[in-house]
């Protein structure tokens, strides 16, 4: 065999060596890209089993509306000046047969303004009157034998004097003035009626009438006429008003308004269009409440809510009675509003707001650790984070890394004041530890920070959602400020306000209470 140089055999070495190390470093980084890839292929095994789900039951919630109805006195007043008689008049059958003969006594009255006051037991209602009382006649020729035949009208003791007057035709006047009060405390009954319960007082002033010098006292006669005429009158108003049917109709035309499915629009592109069923049950009432301004009477109704994915035609029958109740909250309204999400939109939502986060967030630290999706699933009374994520060690000059997914486990927590959903009692998923298995003590390490970030990040906001019950139930109030002529109503919604939450499989329901405020003024009452 010849001898090489041994230049040429040392060259022959760095040869092979540099060879060997080529290929020691190609197969290193080739089964570290087999590993990542590997790795990122196998990430987290399978998911955690989930609880089965019974269907959520059908959302009935219970909402109440009281609305107080004003009717100011000067609406009262303007009424009864439309329809109260200015006039009065009537005959007087002749009590003196004895001093006149072919008499004809008769009297008119007209009245004057009407003033209605409110107390506390009750309206008072007073206009004065004014009119006239005549007679006219003839002396009887017997008028000296009077005596005390005259029942009061005149004195006895003038009887001698009418003896000289005998024959002579009469025709006289005298002035009437006095007042007409009528009082009034209305009641309401379970019949839908208003009992009025009213009375009338006539007051007549001193009132003379004087033949041939002599003067004659007219007022006691006069007085139990107008009586008897007011006295009729207020008992034709009283059967008017209790038989009146005004309340009752007024209330079905408000019944058929509630009696509605009512669209909430759903929020988000997936989220359908459900429906607000609104079904009253009952009606009740407190007594009226008079005061000096007005007389209010205080109307309530209470409904069962539901929601529903279609819209329905409730049936609703009016109540024949009216419960009566002792005092009622001025002006509520409360309504139970069930509001149905479901997960594929709370899903889009944290998403949202995990998607693209970098743990540590200042990215210093031994690993680091990017969010590529996450979804929630419920598993009876918990729920199920998954975190899609990437982890890389940042010590070594490679970089290894890995892709897997995280399950976390929180039951859902409702914070009404912030109007966000929230998990609690968060936990790391078994299988989730051994995820990043391939990383060593850097992905031990990565595991805390990932279920703080859950902790600060899976939050709900559920104020897109209330915000939309709001509007919508505003929006039907709406149609309630669509008075009827001679009324006036002022209704809104508040707030919104979350009370609970429950879940199946595909829904979350965010159950809320929407409150606000309604009253009604009449501003004229119609002419009956």
């Amino acid at each position: 065999m010849p001898a090489f140089p041994r230049k040429a055999a040392v060259k022959i070495g760095v040869g092979r060596i540099a060879a060997g190390a080529v290929v020691l470093v190609v197969s290193f980084v080739g089964a570290l890209w087999a590993l990542d890839t590997l790795s990122s292929r196998g990430g987290g095994g399978r998911p955690p089993a989930l609880a089965a789900m019974p269907p959520l039951a059908p959302a009935t919630r219970t909402s109440t509306i009281t609305a107080p109805i004003a009717v100011p006195l000067s609406a009262i007043r303007d009424a009864m000046e439309q329809q109260a008689p200015r006039e009065l008049a009537g005959k007087r059958d002749n009590p003196l047969t004895q001093l006149l003969g072919k008499a004809d006594i008769g009297w008119t009255l007209a009245r004057g303004p009407i003033a209605v006051t409110g107390r506390g037991d009750g309206l008072v209602i007073a206009t004065p009157v004014n009119g006239t009382l005549r007679i006219t006649g003839q002396i009887a020729n017997q008028a000296g034998n009077v005596g005390g035949a005259l029942g009061g009208l005149i004195n006895s003791d003038l009887g001698r004097g009418l003896q000289t007057i005998t024959g002579r035709t009469l025709d006289q006047r005298a002035d009437l003035r006095g007042n007409v009060t009528v009082t009034a405390r209305p009641i309401i009954d379970n019949h839908w009626r208003i009992e009025p319960n009213l009375g009338a007082q006539v007051a007549m002033g001193d009132s003379a009438l004087s033949i041939a010098g002599i003067k004659l006292s007219v007022a006691n006669e006069v007085k139990p006429l107008l009586e008897r005429s007011v006295n009729e009158g207020v008992t034709a108003l009283a059967a008017r008003i209790r038989n009146d049917p005004a309340l009752e109709l007024a209330a079905r035309r408000e019944w058929a308004k509630m009696c509605r499915a009512i669209s909430l629009k759903g929020v988000g592109a997936n989220a359908p269009d459900l429906w607000l069923e609104v079904r009253p049950t009952k009606a009740f009432a407190a007594q009226p409440r008079i005061d000096q301004n007005s007389v209010t009477l205080t109307l309530g109704l209470q409904a069962e809510t539901r929601i529903v994915p279609a819209e329905t035609r409730p049936d609703c029958p009016f109540p024949a009675q009216l419960q009566i109740v002792r005092e009622l909250d001025q002006g509520a309204v409360a309504i139970g509003v069930p509001i149905d999400v479901p997960f594929t939109e709370v899903n889009r939502l944290i998403d949202a707001q995990l998607k693209g986060r970098n743990f540590p967030e200042d990215g210093g630290g031994a690993f680091a650790i990017t969010v590529l999706g996450a979804t929630l699933a419920p598993s009876g009374d918990r729920l199920l984070v998954a975190l899609r994520v990437t982890a890389r060690e940042q010590k070594t000059l490679f970089g290894f890394g890995a892709e897997a997914t995280v399950y976390v486990w929180g039951r859902p927590v409702l914070d009404p004041d912030r109007q966000i959903l929230r998990l609690t009692d968060l936990t790391v998923d078994v299988q989730s530890e051994a995820a990043f298995g391939l990383l060593g003590a850097a992905a031990e390490a990565a595991m805390p920070y990932l279920q703080a970030a859950v902790a600060d990040n899976a939050v709900i906001d559920l104020k897109p959602f209330a915000a939309s019950a709001q509007q919508s139930i505003g929006a039907a109030l709406a149609e309630v400020r669509a008075a009827e002529p001679g009324m006036r109503v002022d209704a809104a919604i508040t707030g919104l306000r979350l009370v609970g939450i429950e879940y199946d499989a595909k829904i979350l329901r965010i159950v809320a209470e929407a409150q606000g405020t309604v009253q009604a003024a009449v501003t004229s009452l119609p002419a009956r």
